[in-house]
């Protein structure tokens, strides 16, 4: 199995990165009205934009597959994905940067620092992004279920990206120690966690990590959001937030329910705005695990939540 992976991703990278995201694209594309899980993103997209026809609906699933194949694709080209180069902003290159300032802010301030992110496009660039510019972040990431297809993946991350930590028990002391250390944190925030928060996502209550808001609420450090979009001709652009001005409570602390609706809130923006680039197939609506107290509490939240701001 795992010399099977090895040669695919040698065919791969003979392909070079356009051609390998046009393979990828056009197989899962092709292929995903027989894959079974397409019923799950059919009905998140159903539920999430009741506006929509048919026809829409389905228009935005293959894109979310084609996406999907595209991602997997140019996991053989991690290394070399990510051209931009910040001291020559104009040269040619796959991609492009907008809040450039943040990053080198970020690096600047001898603070520990939080940055979370969604799967949209390509959602491995902005660990290989914080990288490049020598920013210190450890990034958050979910293995994969098959151990060939996951040892496989983390060597690739390994040789791209900076720091990482495997989402798994025990994780939480391993984040919690490159933050003390003044470090950086980047983490996907948009899929279901059962232990999580409930907080509003597409008009739906959802279970979310609250780990990124009680690292906020403890060392009081800047958070901001940076989302990927994959634009035509195989190219990409980075998107870093201003740092965001995270709700409080009463005694003047973090809220943490409250800054993880406003980040989820950002989150869903970018969503809306290219859903077709999402990760629609994760069964990220769950209701049936939402008690009756946690749904009281999310109707509290709500209210309570101002709109994104950012200093």
């Amino acid at each position: 199995m795992i010399g099977l992976i090895r040669a695919l991703f040698g065919f791969l990278r003979l392909l070079g990165p356009e051609r390998s995201s046009d393979l990828g694209g056009w197989l899962l594309r092709t292929v995903s009205p027989l894959i079974p899980v397409n019923r799950v993103a059919l009905a998140n997209i159903r539920a999430t934009f009741p506006e929509k026809d048919e026809a829409e609906v389905k228009r935005i699933a293959r894109g979310a597959w084609d996406n999907l194949g595209r991602t997997a694709a140019e996991y053989a080209h991690l290394k070399t994905l990510f051209d931009y180069d910040y001291l020559n902003p104009d040269a040619a290159s796959r991609v492009e940067v907008s809040g450039i300032e943040h990053f080198i802010a970020l690096k600047d301030d001898e603070k520990p620092g939080l940055i979370f992110s969604s799967h949209l496009a390509n959602w491995e660039l902005p660990a290989i992004c914080a990288a490049a510019y020598d920013l210190d972040t450890t990034a958050v990431f979910r293995a994969p279920n098959d151990p060939a297809i996951a040892g496989i993946v983390h060597e690739i991350r390994s040789g791209a990206m900076g720091g990482l930590a495997a989402a798994k028990q025990g994780a939480a002391f391993a984040m919690q120690g490159v933050l003390e250390k003044g470090g950086h944190l980047g983490m996907l925030i948009d899929q279901h966690f059962t232990r999580g928060v409930v907080v509003p996502f597409m008009g739906r209550p959802a279970l979310t990590n609250p780990i990124l808001g009680k690292f906020a609420r403890r060392f009081e450090c800047p958070v901001h959001g940076v989302r990927v979009i994959r634009l035509p001709n195989q190219r990409f652009r980075l998107e870093l937030t201003p740092q965001l001005d995270l709700p409080r409570d009463a005694g003047g602390e973090i809220d943490v329910k409250g800054a993880m609706a406003m980040m989820t809130a950002v989150v869903e923006g970018w969503v809306r705005e290219h859903p077709e680039q999402w990760l629609w197939m994760h069964r990220r609506w769950r209701p049936n695990m939402i008690s009756a107290a946690a749904l009281a509490e999310y109707d509290h939240t709500i209210a309570r939540t101002p709109l994104f701001k950012a200093t």
